[in-house]
């Protein structure tokens, strides 16, 4: 019994010693390196520095937009050319775009954000001093194009920087949500845009003033910024993602996205409603005027389509989130969104409609924006292991291109008007009628083509459930052998008793 007892007992003891080290082979450097992450306090300065950036920046862009009749009177320039005003972000970015990410991996995150910031406030200067009165400097529409350009410069080097920031300053549970801080900071500018606008100019006269209300926060902003972030990363990363993360190179991702079905709906498509988008928000003034709605009344429409579209955005990411029901969530709301976007071609030719005309902005906005946040997952999810940056900046550079051609072709559609009474639209009346017509078409079209054509595996979650599987099955079959170890060792030890 003695020897018997002593056989078992040593035989447990080499189990013990057995298990323990093929469960921790290496327990001092895996402790070494969970000590090693850490988190800094000012990662919500820096996190805060671009929000401001992101949304000056954003304001820049649509300044004009909302009081496009006031500022061709006073810069003595067409309508047409106002809105090239807003159409150089989108032509300037299309070759930026492909250089945003090698900049972001090569440069850093501090001096893309710093160099964003100088552009962002020289244009913004260049703006004001080009609408100086005549007896200052003259009105010159030119400074003011120029300034407009060095904003377009700098919004591929904000927009693409969330995703870098988060995951170099926040620790793995608070990723998703500076993520989303700084990414919904764009949307906020485009209303600000829109309310601040309007609230301003009343008069032609008062467009100086507008653009000294935008460029004295651009100013600080700068400053922040160049002296406010001192280094691209933390001394110390907060996770282990952050101290190495890799994907594919950026030429093989983009030869692999190019082979990818799914993918190139989702380019094509998504990029299309992108342009839609930005054709909505660039046009909504010049569309309502002519049916005598006021530019107060239009920034409203434009900030109701940003409130519900931020709402909408965040109901469905909390609920494809929880559900990954991400291509059902696509579907159903693109197709909602195209049915909105018909009715505001209606009911933007009624005049005295207003609360029908905010009802389906307001509508229009929630299902549209809901898209968003779905199609970027499901960009990674049908290009996986294609880095991220690079799915979503093709995306970005697809719905920039198509923004220009629609832009373009919405403002041929137009026609002169010769007679509009109830026109608040100053002396260059348009009829949007076909325009609004093809828009919604053009809405209806690529919501088809998604319903359609777009299918596609979940192909991350499917990685990460294999690699969560193997993982069990391993853990099962050590557990079998040791039951198996134990089972010899109860045998030895009856047979020695």
């Amino acid at each position: 019994m003695d020897n018997g007892g002593g056989a078992s007992l040593t035989t447990s003891s080499s189990d013990i010693q057995t298990i323990s080290a093929a469960v921790s082979p290496k327990p001092n450097t895996e402790l070494k390196k969970l000590l090693t992450f850490k988190v800094y306090k000012r990662r919500w300065f820096v996190l805060l520095v671009l929000c401001l950036l992101n949304c000056s920046n954003a304001t820049i862009w649509l300044t004009f937009a909302p009081v496009a009749d006031q500022s061709a009177h006073y810069l003595k320039v067409t309508l047409e050319e106002i809105n090239w005003l807003s159409l150089v972000y989108m032509v300037v970015a299309i070759p930026l775009s492909f250089g945003t990410t090698w900049m972001l991996d090569t440069l850093g995150l501090r001096i893309t954000l710093i160099v964003g910031s100088w552009l962002n406030m020289f244009g913004a200067m260049l703006r004001f001093f080009g609408t100086l009165p005549p007896d200052r400097y003259g009105v010159d529409y030119n400074i003011v194009m120029t300034g407009q350009t060095f904003g377009a410069l700098a919004q591929p080097l904000i927009i693409f920087t969330p995703t870098k920031l988060a995951a170099l300053w926040f620790p793995d549970h608070q990723r998703a949500t500076a993520n989303m801080i700084a990414s919904m900071s764009n949307p906020l500018g485009v209303l600000l845009a829109n309310i601040i606008s309007p609230l301003i100019v009343k008069t032609p006269e008062q467009i100086p003033a507008l653009m000294m209300s935008y460029a004295i926060p651009a100013c600080l902003i700068c400053f922040l910024a160049t002296v406010g972030i001192l280094s691209s990363a933390p001394p110390t990363p907060p996770s282990a993602s952050a101290e190495s993360s890799g994907s594919e190179p950026f030429v093989q991702g983009i030869k692999l996205l190019l082979k990818n079905k799914p993918y190139l709906v989702l380019l094509v498509c998504f990029g299309s409603g992108i342009a839609v988008f930005t054709c909505f928000s660039t046009l909504l003034e010049q569309i309502l005027c002519v049916q005598g709605y006021n530019n107060d009344f239009a920034g409203l429409c434009g900030a109701l389509f940003i409130v519900f579209g931020i709402i909408g955005a965040g109901a469905v990411g909390l609920y494809v989130d929880k559900t990954k029901k991400f291509i059902e969530a696509l579907k159903i709301n693109i197709s909602l969104c195209a049915v909105a976007c018909i009715a505001f071609s209606v009911v933007s030719l009624m005049r005295e409609q207003k609360a029908a005309v905010a009802a389906v902005c307001s509508l229009f906005g929630f299902f549209g924006f809901s898209i968003y946040p779905v199609a970027m997952e499901l960009s990674v999810e049908c290009s996986y292991p294609v880095g991220e940056a690079t799915s979503a900046g093709l995306i970005f550079i697809s719905g920039q291109i198509q923004s220009v051609l629609y832009i373009i072709v919405l403002q041929a559609l137009t026609k002169r008007l010769t007679d509009s009474p109830l026109s608040t639209c100053g002396d260059a009346v348009l009829s949007w009628k076909v325009s609004n017509m093809v828009m919604a078409g053009l809405c209806s079209l690529f919501a088809c083509g998604l319903v359609i054509f777009f299918h596609t595996r979940y192909r991350r979650l499917e990685a990460e459930e294999n690699a969560t599987y193997g993982t069990r099955q391993r853990k099962s079959s050590a557990t079998a052998a040791s039951a198996d170890r134990g089972a010899s060792v109860d045998c030895g030890a009856s047979v020695n008793s």
